[in-house]
């Protein structure tokens, strides 16, 4: 009877531990980047199964991103304050949080690897720029490589694991090298002030809130362009007018970033002109390769 008491007792401690972890692995990016390459998968002509392995890969790279970022700033969130981040907060532990991250790396490689070995490279080419923006390049100059990087490949993770192998088009690698770097932008501006506090100077830091809420916008708005007009889909007139409503939410997005460039809403409409995007490409009859 004691040990069902016991044991009883414990579990509301795990539901709200195994909470606290889910919310720390970043749950909106992972989310995004996830449903992107499920979509990639399909236009990539991927079977279900394969596609499926594909998405697991990359899940759990997602994951193991999410979970080693809120481990290794612990400290640092901690004393900016940061009550959204679990790990800070102390609902669960660095190093649970650590762990977890290494169990969701070894998924990702095997899944990865999985795939085959060029389209498994790739995949862990993804994952490894996450963990090396986490690691340190966060702070430099080049904090937008990792992300230009791994969204640049992205696309060729779902080519490379198709029957007929092959790299995807130069459009394809280009666009989605965009949307990474206006994604890295969005995603720092509301922690700007909290990042230079504790010694975190990245790009968006040296070009300043309102200079890196217009170039996330800007490069946003060329990426989807690169598809609209360099995937060699015909220019109907609906795409022309996708082009035209795309222009007025860029501009939209511009005054919104001077007025309020801290707001989370930038990272918000940079995920929803990415499905868009691929929306529109997947209506538009072109190829990937």
């Amino acid at each position: 009877m004691d040990r069902q008491a016991r044991r009883a007792s414990q579990e509301p401690g795990i539901r709200r531990a195994a909470v606290a972890l889910a919310l720390a692995c970043h749950p909106q990016p992972t989310v995004a980047v996830t449903a992107i390459s499920a979509g990639l998968a399909a236009l990539a002509g991927l079977s279900v199964a394969r596609g499926l392995l594909l998405v697991v890969a990359i899940f759990a790279g997602q994951l193991s991103i999410g979970w080693s970022n809120d481990s290794i700033d612990a400290a640092r969130d901690r004393a900016t304050e940061r009550t959204d981040k679990p790990v800070a907060r102390g609902a669960v532990t660095p190093r649970t949080a650590g762990v977890a991250a290494l169990v969701a790396l070894a998924v990702c490689v095997l899944a990865s690897l999985a795939l085959g070995r060029a389209a498994g490279l790739t995949s862990i080419v993804v994952v490894a720029s996450g963990w090396a923006y986490n690691l340190g390049l966060k702070a430099t100059a080049w904090s937008w490589l990792p992300y230009a990087v791994a969204f640049g490949v992205l696309p060729a993770v779902a080519t490379l694991a198709s029957p007929a192998p092959s790299w995807p088009a130069p459009w394809a690698m280009i666009s989605g090298a965009l949307f990474g770097v206006s994604a890295h932008l969005a995603n720092v501006l509301p922690d700007l002030a909290g990042d230079a506090a504790t010694g975190v100077r990245g790009l968006p830091h040296r070009l300043g809130a309102r200079a890196s809420a217009v170039g996330c916008t800007a490069l946003l708005f060329a990426a989807s362009m690169v598809i609209v007009f360099g995937s060699g889909a015909p220019l109907t007139a609906w795409r022309w007018a996708a082009a035209g409503v795309l222009g007025v939410v860029a501009v939209t997005a511009v005054v919104v970033g001077l007025r309020r460039p801290t707001s989370r809403g930038l990272f918000g409409l940079v995920i929803v002109v990415a499905v868009a995007d691929l929306v529109l490409f997947a209506t538009s009859g072109a190829s990937l390769l």
